[in-house]
């Protein structure tokens, strides 16, 4: 072979190995290294919490991506609710899954997730890692909760398809995740591997019934999870397994599997579930050996020599055989053929011209936005007595439990804002395991009603279920004072001592707007 047929045959598996990869970076503005691998081949990125300053900048920023490569795809993982990156400061105007399947209404599912659509459209995204169709069977897992519709596969389908089509009809390309079904677990797999113990009948009758819907829905792209399905693949999480990814997502309906043609991602393949087993490298491998188009890094490893590495790790893999060429310029050809479905839909180049980015909220005088719509309908109250609004300053506990990785722990979330701001000189105090195992619950509950005083409080927690320490807090706070009001904003189960208790299904900024005009009486001025 010439040596200049070799270099073009060299570029041309450098460029594919670059085109596969959507990695995140630093930074408000766009690092000269990316600059240089767009125009090199890479032909994605992903954007997360740390590169949004504001919508506008945010705009600029993938006008200036775009300056280089005008087709380039740029990635959120958006999930509204608790999992926000676009307003990861402030806390999301889109209520979560969990508060969405509460309301279960599709139709308003499809307009929360169309005008999330738009903002995203607006701001230069055009694909979204959302919108997780994983049934949460396990009330204690630890990562799915309250991102998941529910525990009714029927109910979590067709919410899906509905936010899928939503999403989709704002330009923005759906990623469905975690197939084939992150819900029944107790591990995050941020962490480690999740093992999912399940038979095949069950996985195709509860885990795979909303991909299915999905698929049926048309959805762009479908997310892998990190988890391990001993019946499905014994060796192998499915992001790395072929009997998920080509026999079961991509195999035809006639052979058993969900016939889907789009583009498959992989989960971060940073995360520990991949890299502490296999490495980043072996893992990314792997991972497009076995169907996975797209590798998910940068909620970590942002920098540029770990894009380097996974670009070398592809080429090497192809030299020595252990990826098929084919395979990996099948996989950049997905890439390449979503960008143009981007272009399709109107896409490519919005949010560059410098347009105002749409709002969220319900503006004064306008009516409600559909994501506080959905958040005033998710609203459960359970009470004994009939409820008074509160009309005098409240004291707020927070109960904080430790954030997972998907959340973060940098977007608020509570009450305490939205009851200062309409009930004037309401407090707040924080608590968390620490101090509830340095102190014991008793002490620290005294401590609480002594700051306290007189006002009433008002106890915030979430997944109180999952966390004995704030199950504790809240039985021994409700027998001394049984006016308290708790607010559950994660799953909720059954309220504790009878309390007044308020499930918002999620702690988004617009689910704690909700809660506070419901209990102030303030919902019907909105």
């Amino acid at each position: 072979m010439s040596t200049t047929r070799t270099r073009a045959a060299t570029d041309t598996l450098t460029r594919d190995a670059l085109t596969v990869l959507q990695p995140g970076f630093r930074g408000t503005t766009a690092p000269d290294w990316v600059l240089r691998r767009l125009d090199e081949g890479l032909a994605a990125v992903a954007v997360f919490g740390r590169n949004v300053e504001s919508p506008d900048r945010l705009a600029a920023l993938t006008a200036q991506l775009r300056a280089v490569r005008d087709d380039v795809l740029v990635a959120v993982d958006e999930e509204g609710g608790d999992v926000t990156r676009l307003e990861v400061r402030t806390g999301s105007s889109y209520p979560g899954n969990l508060a969405l399947g509460a309301v279960d209404d599709p139709a308003l599912t499809r307009a929360v997730a169309r005008d999330l659509g738009r903002r995203l459209a607006a701001c230069g995204i055009h694909l979204n890692w959302a919108p997780c169709a994983d049934v949460n069977s396990d009330p204690g897992n630890p990562v799915i909760g309250v991102r998941s519709f529910g525990d009714d596969p029927a109910l979590v389908a067709r919410h899906t398809a509905a936010y899928v089509d939503g999403l989709q009809s704002a330009g923005v390309a759906a990623c469905t995740k975690h197939f084939p079904g992150h819900g029944d677990t107790a591990v995050d797999s941020h962490h480690d591997m999740p093992r999912v113990g399940v038979d095949l009948a069950t996985l195709r009758e509860r885990e795979l019934v909303p991909f299915r819907a999905a698929v049926a829905a048309g959805t762009r792209a479908v997310m892998s999870a990190h988890i391990l399905l001993p019946a499905l693949d014994p060796v192998r999480p499915a992001t790395l397994s072929p009997a998920a990814l080509h026999g079961l997502l991509r195999a035809p309906e006639a052979e058993g599997g969900l016939g889907f043609d789009g583009l498959i991602v992989t989960d971060g393949i940073e995360m520990r579930a991949i890299s502490a087993a296999y490495g980043i490298e072996r893992g990314s491998v792997l991972a497009l050996a076995a169907g996975a188009d797209a590798l998910c890094v940068g909620g970590g490893l942002s920098d540029e020599e770990t894009v380097l590495r996974l670009r070398d790790a592809l080429v090497r893999a192809v030299r020595d055989g252990d990826l098929p060429e084919e395979r990996l310029a099948d996989a950049a050809a997905r890439v390449r053929a979503l960008a143009e479905w981007v272009r399709g839909a109107g896409g490519a180049g919005a949010g560059a011209s410098g347009a105002s980015i749409p709002g969220a909220g319900a503006e004064e005088g306008a009516a409600p936005a559909p994501g506080l719509i959905a958040a005033r309908r998710a609203l459960r109250r359970t009470a004994r007595e009939p409820f008074t609004p509160l009309t005098e300053p409240v004291h707020v506990a927070a109960f904080t439990p430790v954030a997972n990785v998907a959340v973060g722990d940098e977007t608020p979330w509570g009450v305490a804002a939205e009851l200062t701001r309409l009930l004037p000189g309401t407090t707040t105090t924080v608590y968390g395991a620490e101090r509830a195992t340095a102190e014991g619950t008793e002490q620290l509950v005294a401590a609480l009603l002594t700051g306290a005083g007189r006002r009433r409080v008002v106890a915030v927690v979430r997944d109180a279920h999952r966390h004995p320490w704030m199950a504790g807090a809240l039985t021994t706070l409700v027998a001394a004072r049984p006016d308290t009001v708790v607010i559950e904003m994660g799953v909720p189960q059954a309220p504790p001592c009878g309390a007044l208790h308020l499930a918002t299904h999620g702690a988004a900024r617009v689910c704690a707007r909700a809660a506070a005009e419901a209990l102030t009486g303030a919902a019907a001025e909105g």
